[in-house]
């Protein structure tokens, strides 16, 4: 097996053995009893990949561009472009839908594993060394810190691990004059799988080759406008899904903004070593190995001076804009993210491991086999870092270690294992590099990386589950819930709503069914005030949106079953779809969500309390936004979770009025509404009388028959922006989609275009045309030049070789 091969498929392995291995020692899903099902990867990675599954096999409410399931009717294209469009998604259809856990699980070790082989094979591409330290080296950027702490449950973002060695192979290309085809389609499909990481490793490679440009003397200006060529191309080709990612997030509800704040020094510098934890703190952590070998850099004299230099101080420069403001935000595309500040911390252990690269023991195989990818030395250094370069590499490593020693953040295991780690892998880099000695350095730094990554992985583990949100893991419960769901499933005649308790944020797209719930980057604006509006309840300052189970909306939104109770209850107060209201301006809504749910209705429904109790045979409802804690009403009791801005309590039932004078007790300032069942069976029984007589819903639209006479179609679908309806522009009417009929008009038509789609199709056209243009005018040149001609590369690739 030629070496590079060797190597890609040893770092792969190493990668997933230390994930697995870290993951088991926690007794992790799926490796043990503890869970996994913590934050994010619990609200919306599990679900959306459930719904990819169901998307891929034919049986999701909705297509690409339109998901009828969650929020009750969303946009998708933008959610499919921020969590599902990475090309190792789709691999979950190959299990059963029920072990989508295992699935995602493994599409994350996979994601790791493809990570070590890219960085493996740039650092072969990038110059010579031995087979085994480049896989060692590969391994140690696919398991640093912020892949095992955070790229773990947010495995959307490994997507951004793997593009940065392969936008720093395409600035290979650039720098070389090769594959100009190939380079744009390796940018589109990394901007594709995860534009928000892509991104910042787009930043990490020209920074990068900047460095490459200026260590081979090849700095030209040519040389940056092709790169800037190619990033663009590269960019028009994902611009169909790019640009409605990016609209989506304009429309969304708007989350956290706060300011930056660096964190302390030490703690940046403890975050380097292995077996350390923090949400708010750079997970920054790369092997021993690694730190050793970029801090020796300096001290190799036999190096020039340009090269010596010039890495460490990428590191430095990287690592130095991670702490300053104006850079952070350019980091983070101008935004401070929600959550975790650090996301580009894989940018500087990328840095860190191309700067170890360059200081390697070199014995072993150094030149790369007869074909394979790279330059032979160009400088004619020795196979390995002498004792002077040893000794002050490790002189730095400790001077960092203790530096970080005042960090809270720092443990007992860190240090242990930091100067373990910096003994074995100081005493291999100086043992004689053939034989027995050549085996046991390999054993050495191989068990640091295997040893460190393992203990951070399980390390972690355990940390998140103390320190974040966690949600019950799917079992035989939730798959006896998701198959009552799909058994009183009506859609698109009535909803059947997920209901309550709430497995994760969702659960229609989990477990089935069509409700409210919704939770993404992309919670529409208008989805959020409507439903706050209606006495929905929230968290995650309105981007979390939680079902409400209240028999008023239920009735607006054609919720013909829901979970309750733990089984399914059918109501036979629902509205289809689309209903016609008569003519005249639409609801304003007020602060009282009882009051608006009645201007939605058109109907007075709701009784005030006298003397804070409600009438007996009235339904008690209560609407306390802020209030945390438990509510009674005789021997009934619900618990509220509320408290703005973070989040916000539902409207919940109370149970009906029993006995007359009975009063709640509430946990807090809230207000009551006394629902009268009677009228609201004949607000209903009204409305019914003037809706559609049949609704036909599509992956992409949805139409309507309608009754004659004119009015306002309304639609049980949030008014986002990408509808589109014939023969009048779509409007609003309380938050929801809306039209404006004629008198003679009985048809109602709309469909639903993610805004950007069509400015991105267009882009993604025009990127394909200048490819074909160019690659049209490169034959015509090769024509004209004659067959002895080819590339200008080629007299510098032959050179190399040569070495």
């Amino acid at each position: 097996m030629p070496n590079t091969a060797r190597s890609c498929l040893l770092s792969a392995l190493l990668s997933a053995v230390a994930v697995c291995g870290g993951d088991a020692v926690a007794r992790v899903f799926p490796f043990g009893p503890r869970h996994r099902a913590v934050n994010d990867l619990a609200n919306q990675f599990v679900p959306f990949h459930a719904h990819l599954w169901d998307l891929l096999r034919g049986r999701a409410d909705g297509g690409l561009l339109l998901d009828w399931r969650a929020g009750w009717g969303t946009s998708f294209l933008p959610d499919y472009g921020t969590y599902l469009s990475s090309p190792f998604a789709p691999l979950v259809a190959l299990l059963p839908r029920a072990d989508v856990e295992y699935a995602v699980y493994a599409v994350t070790v996979l994601k790791t594993a493809v990570a070590a082989a890219a960085m493996t094979f740039l650092l072969r591409r990038l110059g010579p060394g031995a087979w085994w330290w480049a896989a060692v080296l590969g391994a140690s950027y696919a398991l640093c810190g912020w892949s095992l702490a955070e790229g773990t449950y947010n495995p959307m973002w490994l997507d951004g691990l793997i593009a940065l060695p392969l936008l720093c192979l395409v600035g290979e290309w650039v720098r070389e004059g090769r594959r100009p085809l190939l380079g744009p389609l390796v940018v589109a499909v990394c901007w594709v799988a995860n534009f928000y990481t892509a991104y910042m490793a787009t930043l990490g490679a020209a920074l990068v080759l900047l460095v490459r440009l200026a260590v081979t003397d090849s700095f030209r200006v040519r040389i940056l406008a092709r790169a800037a060529v190619t990033t663009g191309t590269g960019a028009g080709l994902a611009a169909p899904v790019l640009l409605p990612v990016l609209l989506g997030s304009r429309h969304a509800h708007p989350g956290l903004v706060r300011e930056f704040a660096p964190v302390a020094g030490t703690d940046f510098l403890a975050r380097l070593l292995p077996v350390t934890y923090g949400f708010a703190t750079p997970a920054a952590f790369v092997c021993t190995a690694v730190l050793l070998l970029a801090a020796a850099l300096p001290f190799r004299r036999d190096v020039p001076g340009r090269e010596r230099w010039l890495w460490p101080g990428l590191c430095a420069a990287v690592a130095a804009s991670m702490q300053w403001g104006p850079t952070h935000l350019l980091w983070h595309a101008f935004t401070t993210p929600n959550g975790s500040p650090y996301r580009q911390t894989f940018v500087l252990s990328g840095v860190l491991v191309l700067t170890a690269w360059t200081t390697p023991a070199r014995g072993g195989g150094a030149a790369p086999e007869s074909g394979g990818p790279g330059p032979s030395p160009a400088h004619g250094r020795p196979d390995r870092p002498d004792r002077r370069a040893v000794a002050g590499g490790s002189a730095v490593v400790l001077v960092l270690i203790l530096a970080a020693l005042p960090s809270p953040v720092l443990t007992p295991w860190a240090l242990l294992l930091a100067g373990a780690g910096l003994a074995a892998v100081a005493g291999a880099l100086l043992l004689p590099r053939r034989g027995r000695y050549g085996v046991l350095a390999a054993l050495l730094v191989t068990g640091t990386l295997l040893g460190q990554a393992s203990a951070t992985t399980a390390y972690a583990d355990r940390e998140r589950l103390a320190r974040l949100d966690d949600y019950p893991p799917l079992g035989p419960e939730q798959e006896r819930r998701a198959a009552a769901l799909a058994a009183a499933d009506g859609w698109p005649a009535y909803r059947t709503d997920p209901g309550l308790p709430r497995v994760a944020g969702n659960d229609p797209l989990l477990l089935g069914g069509q409700g409210a719930a919704y939770y993404s980057s992309h919670t529409p604006a208008v989805l959020t005030a409507t439903l706050d509006a209606l006495g929905g309840g929230w968290t995650s300052r309105g981007r979390n949106l939680q079902g409400l189970d209240n028999p008023v909306t239920d009735a607006l939104f054609g919720v013909g079953a829901r979970w309750r109770d733990g089984g399914v209850v059918r109501t036979d107060t629902r509205l289809p779809l689309v209903t016609v209201r008569p003519p005249g301006p639409p609801p304003a809504y007020g602060r009282s969500p009882f009051r608006n749910q009645e201007l939605l209705l058109g109907s007075r429904v709701y009784e005030a309390p006298h003397a804070g109790a409600c009438r007996v045979g009235t339904e008690v409802f209560l609407w306390a936004p802020d209030a945390t804690g438990p509510a009674r009403l005789g021997d009934r009791e619900v618990r509220l979770l509320g408290g703005r801005p973070k989040r916000q309590a539902a409207m919940v039932s109370l149970g009906f009025q029993r006995a007359p004078g009975l009063r709640p007790s509430l946990p807090g300032p809230g207000a009551l509404g006394c629902l009268d069942h009677g009228r609201l069976r004949t607000a209903v029984a009204a409305l019914r009388a003037r809706a559609a007589t049949s609704v036909e819903v599509t992956p992409s639209g949805i139409r309507a028959v309608l009754p004659p006479g004119g009015g306002t179609a309304v639609v049980a679908a949030p008014r986002t922006a990408g509808w589109h309806c014939e023969g009048a522009g779509p409007t609003a009417y309380g938050g929801l989609l809306a039209v404006a009929l004629g008198t003679g008009r009985t048809e109602l038509a709309c469909s639903f275009r993610p805004p950007g789609l069509r400015a991105g199709l267009a882009a993604g056209a025009g990127a394909v045309g200048a490819l074909l243009l160019g690659a049209g005018l490169r034959s015509f040149r090769r024509r004209r030049s004659g067959p002895g001609s080819g590339p200008r590369s080629l007299p510098r690739r032959a050179k190399a070789s040569a070495g």
